[in-house]
């Protein structure tokens, strides 16, 4: 029986997943193998020798100590692309928002509310909050993965030119957008040609401030910014400067501090962008089936801290995680072999200073060859699955 612990409400359609007659799923556990978390804080909480897995049921880890979990054998999961559809609709609701003075005007005519004529004067103070079509204008998407994807072909519906950068754009996101999408190289022609520009792009070291003072000296007057992504990727104060400055239009942003409370040409939001109930069951539905294929079979899907690697064994899985260092795999096979057991089928891979090994073995596996293997330098953690 593995026990798997919640430390946020999840929906009952992913933890409906699990075999009731396999798993224990609980709000407290002692020591679990495996934790569902959404948003709890993890970086001062103290893991159990039983914990294998974190699954986050969204797509940011900052709540997670990631790099502690992959040197405690602790393989973290997140959900790509569950949440893509809520984010992508909040992110058109955004450039809506940022064109036509929605929120600006809705809060005008309630505040007229009592007030004698109320209709006429709605009607004859329309004028002040006049704003541009998107249509016809250029949207530039920095970070094309589920999300940007998605956003580029619904703005491309609804007549922009759209153009796109990331480096690191896959062949099958290539492949699902619409061929209209420009892809450029260098990001600073997002900067230079949009009269829009979303990100959406993980928040690392190297993504700080993808966004400030230098890069909107770049772009158009009067340019139009949404950041639903993370907060940290754009400056905030760099944006306030330019928005006084009569540079940047309007910023739509999810991510609330006291340097965009409060300003004009500001829309701050709370962080909506995967709060629909169906984008919550998506989350939980993947999170859930990610534990499960990690905890029965061995496999790796969606992981943050370790390589992706999937294998469907004939006899028993031998899976380790270990340090991505020369002659650790051959010491591991070694102390497989040196126990007279047949290694019929090999997988690895590797990520940063991590990688991952997956053996299929015949045979019976005697419980000294976990210790064996555990002894070999770089070894993090063995686990022994058989069917």
């Amino acid at each position: 029986m593995f026990n798997v612990q919640t430390l946020n409400k999840i929906s009952p359609i992913g933890t409906d997943i699990f075999d009731k007659n396999k798993y224990a799923v609980a709000d407290n556990c002692a020591n679990p193998e495996a934790i569902m978390v959404r948003s709890a804080k993890m970086h001062d909480m103290t893991f159990g020798d039983k914990l294998l897995c974190i699954a986050r049921a969204g797509a940011g880890v900052n709540n997670i100590p990631v790099d502690r979990c992959a040197q405690e054998g602790i393989c973290v999961f997140n959900t790509p692309g569950a949440n893509s559809n809520a984010v992508k609709e909040l992110a058109i609701c955004a450039l809506l928002l940022s064109s036509r003075k929605i929120v600006e005007a809705a809060g005008w005519a309630a505040s007229l509310k009592g007030t004698e004529d109320a209709p006429k004067t709605v009607e004859g103070g329309k004028s002040k909050f006049a704003g541009p079509e998107i249509s016809g204008k250029t949207l530039g998407i920095i970070g094309l993965g589920a999300i940007g994807g998605k956003i580029a072909n619904a703005a491309e519906a609804l007549g922009m030119t759209v153009i796109g950068f990331d480096p690191y754009l896959s062949v099958g996101a290539a492949l699902r957008m619409d061929p209209s999408v420009k892809i450029v190289g260098d990001i600073n022609d997002i900067y230079k040609q949009s009269d829009y520009i979303t990100i959406h792009m993980p928040y690392t070291a190297q993504t700080k401030n993808t966004i400030d003072a230098e890069q909107i000296a770049m772009m158009k007057d009067g340019v139009r910014l949404i950041n639903l992504a993370r907060g940290e990727l754009i400056n905030s104060q760099a944006v306030i400067d330019a928005i006084k400055a009569g540079k940047v239009a309007k910023y739509v942003t999810d991510f609330a501090d006291d340097i965009v409370l409060g300003e004009e040409n500001v829309i701050v939001l709370p962080h909506l962008g995967a709060s629909t109930p169906e984008s919550e069951d998506n989350c939980a539905v993947m999170a859930a089936e990610e534990i499960i294929d990690y905890l029965e079979n061995g496999n790796i899907r969606n992981s943050v801290n370790y390589p992706n690697l999937s294998m469907n064994a004939v006899g028993t899985k031998i899976c380790v995680i270990h340090k991505n260092v020369p002659t650790t795999i051959a010491s591991i096979t070694t102390a497989v072999g040196n126990e007279g057991i047949n290694i019929e089928n090999m997988a690895n891979a590797s990520k940063g200073d991590f990688a991952y090994t997956m053996l299929d073995v015949t045979g019976e596996v005697p419980a000294s060859v976990e210790g064996k293997i555990n002894a070999v330098d770089g070894v993090v953690k063995v686990r022994v699955i058989t069917k």
